[in-house]
């Protein structure tokens, strides 16, 4: 029952980033994990979101075998299963290659903190990875993927900055719950366009200040959190 839920929950989330616009075709994926089960559910490769069911979601264990499924899990597995051995607070992750996030990865430059809506839900900039090496992208590229956006998160709270611009490819978001994963990766999109936006208008602009991306993101997060209802 607990892993049928599982499966209904990602399939939600998958429908959820194809819903706000983040998805053409079979781009993209989001998985959820069952960690008491030590079981991964993620979207299966190159089926369209419109034909996918609850029962096509794919369960993995944490080294990629297959545990339950008539279908092939999404080709980005192996940068999912890594994610959630290195970061052990996330219990989904998003990956999608909506328009402006992708744009700033593709440009190799992490999304600055800008306002207060950046604050709202990243604690900084969202940083972008360092480019793949030829061997690495020659080797096991999906999981050196995985490795390049673990390197970058050395000394950075993953759950405080739920996201990451892969360098020449795209964004991944998490968070932990797929929904939350999703809802993200919305968000990271919103602000990547806002970002590029308030750039080509004033490209020396210098961004939120300590002191507003402090109030703005303390305030949805942690124990003095404010914002919404108890």
């Amino acid at each position: 029952m607990i892993l049928e839920q599982l499966r209904a929950d990602v399939l939600e989330a998958n429908l959820e980033i194809v819903r706000r616009g983040l998805v053409l075709y079979t781009f993209g994926n989001v998985s959820g994990i069952d960690r008491k089960e030590g079981l991964v559910a993620i979207k299966p490769s190159g089926v369209p979101y419109e034909s996918m069911r609850a029962e096509d979601i794919v369960l993995t264990d944490l080294d990629g075998k297959i545990a339950d499924g008539a279908l092939k899990p999404s080709s980005d597995l192996k940068t999912h299963l890594l994610l959630y051995k290195r970061f052990p607070a996330v219990g989904g992750v998003a990956h999608t290659h909506s328009t402006f996030a992708t744009a700033w990865a593709q440009a190799g430059r992490a999304i600055p903190a800008l306002g207060t809506t950046h604050a709202d839900y990243f604690y900084g900039p969202v940083p972008v990875t360092r480019s793949l090496t030829d061997e690495e992208i020659a080797g096991d590229y999906v999981l050196n993927t995985g490795h390049a956006i673990c390197e970058r998160f050395e000394g950075i709270d993953p759950m405080a900055v739920p996201a990451v611009l892969v360098a020449g490819h795209a964004p991944f978001a998490w968070g932990k719950t797929p929904a939350e994963a999703a809802h993200n990766a919305v968000t990271l999109e919103f602000v990547a366009h806002i970002a590029a936006l308030t750039m080509s208008i004033n490209p020396e602009t210098r961004g939120v200040s300590q002191a507003l991306l402090d109030r703005h993101y303390c305030r949805k997060h942690g124990a003095t959190a404010t914002y919404g209802q108890k």
